[in-house]
């Protein structure tokens, strides 16, 4: 992340965002479980058998519950920074199921050195100030041989967003994204090997830009930049920002956004460990209908 004070990430804020966004989140989280799929599709294609999976960032339990389906006699670790997130995992989660629940941060992770098989983490790493940290913590409970697997969002996300509120006004209303490049070079400096870095692009459309704003608000993903604007938004400031948007609307009239997935995969190998067939996720453009 950017180390300037404008993009510094408020920790606290993140926290109540999410934990007021339990009950929307299911709904708007299209791209999420979108995402979720082609990550767990990966599994078909790579031999494991972990004993441990650490589900980083699990939200409502989505990914969790896929998990569990996949791995069935894996005992799996649902991590959040969100209680609330947890909670309602927990609710939805089936009879007998191995799954454990832990609120704590993923910048420290409260698990023991290589403790764990498989980390798999969707839409978390952007709200990590500290990638290369977050990255460090990974490795240290990973065993030889185990697997990080995550998506991310890249450089190109809500560019029509960033590049509106720019004609507005000079503060920040839009996170800094890394590049493909940077976040794989974070991992290998973090020592992890055969390392994978790969990109999909969406575009969601919107029949204005408060319904926008309202699906990020539902999702929890909300301003927490230490330089956003403070203060209610009022209908002047939103007229200018929709004046703004309309060179990028669509032939329909609709508002488009940006969403670049990145995707990372690397192993925790050490000297002598062969690791299985790597992963691999190819480039494509999607759409996806609102």
């Amino acid at each position: 992340m950017d180390s300037s004070p404008p993009y510094s990430l408020e920790r606290r804020r993140i926290r109540a965002n999410f934990e007021r966004a339990v009950d929307s989140y299911d709904a708007v989280a299209v791209l999420q479980r979108e995402v979720a799929d082609r990550m767990l599709e990966q599994f078909e294609y790579v031999p494991l058998k972990p004993e441990r999976i650490l589900d980083v960032g699990a939200g409502t339990g989505y990914c969790t519950r896929r998990l569990e389906s996949r791995f069935g006699k894996s005992s799996i670790i649902a991590l959040d920074l969100a209680e609330g997130m947890l909670r309602k995992a927990q609710r939805q989660k089936r009879l007998f199921s191995k799954q454990r629940y832990l609120c704590a941060d993923t910048a420290q992770l409260p698990l023991a050195d290589q403790s764990v098989d498989l980390i798999f983490s969707n839409f978390t790493l952007q709200w990590c100030s500290d990638l290369q940290s977050v990255l460090n913590e990974f490795r240290r409970v990973l065993r030889p041989g185990g697997l990080l697997t995550f998506s991310t969002l890249g450089r190109d996300t809500l560019k029509e967003l960033r590049q509106s509120w720019r004609a507005v006004d000079d503060q920040v209303h839009v996170n800094h994204f890394l590049d493909l490049q940077e976040i794989g070079d974070r991992m290998v400096q973090s020592g992890f090997a055969e390392t994978v870095t790969s990109v999909d692009r969406f575009q969601l459309s919107y029949p204005d830009v408060m319904s926008l704003m309202r699906d990020l608000k539902g999702l929890g993903a909300t301003n927490v930049n230490q330089g956003r604007r403070r203060g209610l938004m009022g209908r002047s400031v939103l007229r200018q920002l929709e004046q703004a948007y309309h060179p990028f609307l669509d032939s329909s009239g609709q508002f488009p956004a940006a969403w670049e997935v990145v995707y990372g995969h690397g192993w925790a190998a050490d000297e002598g460990f062969s690791t299985p067939r790597p992963f691999s996720l190819a480039v494509e453009n999607i759409t996806i209908p609102d």
